[in-house]
């Protein structure tokens, strides 16, 4: 019934949206696939030629789908890559691909550490840590929603950055020189404020990238990057 309800309440280009990352998802349609036809898709749905064309636009500008004229629409082959293998500032690895940068500061702010926070970082509890939450975005898509937790020990001028200019990576490879770190990466579902932020829908999965850095014998960053799946990949090599 839920279900219902939220489908009910749902735009109808965002439902043909919905139909065609779903059947991308499930492999009905791959990469280098055509997909149905506007004409298809709008005797389909029952709806106007315009509805069709934004679904199947903003699927192409979020580079899920590419158009080639006269021939058709298909499934985009190219997908964002973040390398594993090293620690690469976000900017770098746009601009590496030719493409532009910018990043949407959501959150900056100095708070005192959680318990669990401050175990995490090896303090004790209600120490100080700054806290960063960034969008980043290449070629005005968004492909990242960074959530960053910082010891302002390895790096005490954090909070005076000027984060539209230079990523927080950038900052603490200068600040807190990289001495190690451990990462994850899980497949989750977002939660609306980061769905939103990534301008995707709830039920599309992410890509969750976490990693702790130490400096100088200190846990120095704690953070936490979200990446919607349909556009985004991790790649790396090593000889």
């Amino acid at each position: 019934m839920d279900d219902q309800i939220t489908q009910e309440h749902t735009p109808i280009f965002q439902r043909i949206k919905d139909f065609l990352l779903a059947g991308i998802a499930a492999g009905r349609w791959k990469e280098g696939d055509v997909i149905p036809s506007e004409q298809a898709l709008v005797k389909q749905f029952g709806v106007s030629r315009m509805t069709v064309n934004r679904a199947v636009r903003e699927l192409t500008s979020e580079q899920v789908l590419t158009r080639r004229q006269g021939s058709g629409t298909y499934v985009a082959q190219q997908k964002y890559q973040a390398t594993l293998l090293e620690i690469k500032s976000i900017a770098d690895e746009v601009r590496a691909r030719g493409h532009v940068h910018r990043s949407n500061l959501q959150l900056l702010e100095r708070v005192k550490a959680s318990d669990l926070m401050a175990k995490q970082f090896g303090l004790a509890p209600e120490q100080p840590l700054f806290h960063s939450l960034i969008v980043h975005f290449e070629n005005g898509v968004p492909i990242q929603v960074e959530d960053r937790w910082v010891n302002p020990a390895c790096a005490p001028d954090y909070m005076t950055q000027d984060f539209s200019v230079i990523t927080p990576n950038e900052y603490l490879m200068a600040a807190a020189p990289l001495q190690g770190a451990n990462y994850s990466i899980e497949a989750l579902s977002a939660p609306r404020d980061i769905a939103e932020m990534l301008a995707i829908d709830m039920k599309q999965p992410c890509l969750v990238l976490r990693r702790q850095t130490r400096s100088d014998g200190k846990i120095a960053s704690i953070a936490t990057m979200w990446h919607p799946g349909h556009r985004y990949q991790f790649a790396g090599s090593f000889t």
